[in-house]
């Protein structure tokens, strides 16, 4: 049997250039996802601690001021529940949790888009897979003689497309579950220190 080619079998297969153009949008997803979270990334008990120093020292407008150029997303937050400080601690936590919302779908987006290919591809793959054994099998028919020979290099290009499905699928769920579980942590933290802004600014 001859050796299988795989920059041929690449050129000849649309599911594997499918599959190609999938892996470039997970790794580019992946890294603006990735860039994203870690600069809306911030401790929490360091951010409110330096806030509460300039609202202790009458200094509120300073304190909006520097919040307002924090990239963090609890700091967007926080700077919300500031500009709000007059309102009633019903409406103010109500307010506060619209923000919170808000901020949670800047941090999910484009994560459906890492988790459709992580279940995809592998079908994908495997459709690729289905259609070069049924092409395997055509040229066994059509060949007439050579037996298994015939098929063995068309299978083994078809199952290809499997790993290919495989390889692109499972970096992209391993990268959702990740950012998932950031996401779901930094909300948390959100509401954690905006109920403790409540408390400090000692909204009634």
């Amino acid at each position: 049997m001859t050796d299988i080619n795989l920059l041929e079998i690449f050129r000849q297969s649309p599911t594997l250039l499918v599959l190609f153009v999938c892996s470039i949008l997970s790794v580019a997803f992946a890294f603006e996802r990735f860039m994203y979270i870690r600069k809306a990334d911030v401790d929490g008990n360091e951010l409110l601690g330096r806030v509460r120093k300039m609202l202790e020292g009458g200094k509120v407008d300073e304190a909006q001021g520097f919040l307002a150029k924090h990239p963090a997303a609890l700091a967007r937050v926080i700077h919300y529940g500031l500009a709000h400080r007059n309102l009633k601690r019903d409406d103010l936590e109500e307010l506060l949790g619209t923000a919170r919302l808000e901020e949670r779908l800047k941090l999910e987006r484009y994560l459906g888009i890492l988790g459709t290919m992580g279940n995809s591809a592998p079908f994908i793959g495997l459709f690729g897979t289905v259609v070069g054994i049924i092409k395997a099998f055509r040229d066994l028919a059509l060949a007439g003689t050579g037996g298994p020979t015939v098929v063995a290099k068309g299978i083994a290009e078809a199952l290809v497309a499997t790993a290919g499905g495989l390889l692109v699928a499972i970096p992209a769920a391993v990268l959702y579950n990740y950012f998932q579980r950031r996401v779901k942590t930094m909300s948390t933290e959100m509401e954690v220190y905006s109920t403790r802004l409540l408390v400090m600014m000692g909204a009634k």
